[in-house]
């Protein structure tokens, strides 16, 4: 089979094309994303922040696992998270290191402030 010059350009150009649909459009399926405010009890912030670090590591299907300091708030944390789907999120509740993490974090938790969760659809996601 051969192929003229209009043929490769017009295959060149729907190749581009379908290059830069954002991956929800390619009939993806939708990313699963939870943003949440975690309160420890007054002064246990940086406890609750070794806890969450030691037990959310190699969870399957984690794209992203971001735990950052409220600025306004001393003993609050903010978790970004962007899974490859909303069942990985719940199967990662399981896991062992996770129920570690939690049975360590439980007693300085003091409580949870706003949730949202969220279809990512565009960013640097691992």
């Amino acid at each position: 089979m051969t192929h003229n010059r209009r043929d490769m350009i017009g295959l060149t150009a729907a190749a581009m094309a379908a290059s830069a649909i954002p991956a929800t459009a390619q009939s993806a399926p939708p990313r699963y994303g939870l943003i949440g405010q975690m309160i420890a009890e007054p002064g246990k912030r940086d406890e609750l922040l070794a806890y969450l670090r030691e037990g959310t590591t190699g969870m399957p299907g984690c794209l992203s696992y971001v735990i950052a300091l409220d600025t306004a708030n001393p003993d609050a944390l903010w978790i970004t998270e962007v899974w490859d789907s909303r069942d990985n999120h719940m199967a990662s509740l399981k896991l062992p290191a996770v129920q570690a993490a939690i049975a360590k974090a439980r007693p300085i938790i003091a409580g949870f402030g706003q949730r949202f969760e969220t279809v990512p659809v565009a960013g640097d996601i691992v």
